[in-house]
């Protein structure tokens, strides 16, 4: 089982509510007996996405999930922190040495891109990427 966001709630159970008040009532008293919690989903989705993906794929999924401007603003912090050891450990796991050529340090920018991290981050990530004192 994982944590659902109120917006997915409302999306996957709005064709089986009698109505939408219904529906709103329902969650609200869910929210009030603590079992739907913004918080607990925001650490669920970080447990599960922060140790492969970057800062703008998280935010992304946020954004997707409807969390509130606070929850997403200190989760977006969270891994604003870590986002070079977590982009370096990824590239550790996919390729473990420096680019040979031209074509490879393009695929493996296109991967770490693809995967959320911004461009300084895969930057440093390829310069620092194969030193041992990193």
């Amino acid at each position: 089982m994982r944590e659902h966001s109120r917006d997915e709630l409302v999306r996957k159970l709005a064709a089986h509510a009698e109505s939408p008040q219904a529906l709103v009532d329902v969650l609200d008293a869910l929210e009030r007996a603590g079992h739907l919690s913004e918080q607990r989903f925001v650490e669920s989705l970080l447990q599960r996405r922060a140790s492969r993906y970057g800062r703008r794929r998280i935010e992304q999924e946020l954004d997707q999930h409807g969390v509130g401007e606070a929850a997403r603003l200190e989760a977006l912090r969270q891994v604003s922190q870590t986002e070079r050891e977590r982009a370096l450990s990824v590239w550790r796991k996919r390729f473990g040495q420096p680019p040979a050529s031209l074509a490879e340090r393009g695929r493996q920018h296109r991967f770490l891109a693809a995967r959320g991290f911004d461009a300084e981050t895969i930057a440093w990530v390829l310069k620092h990427g194969g030193a041992s004192d990193v």
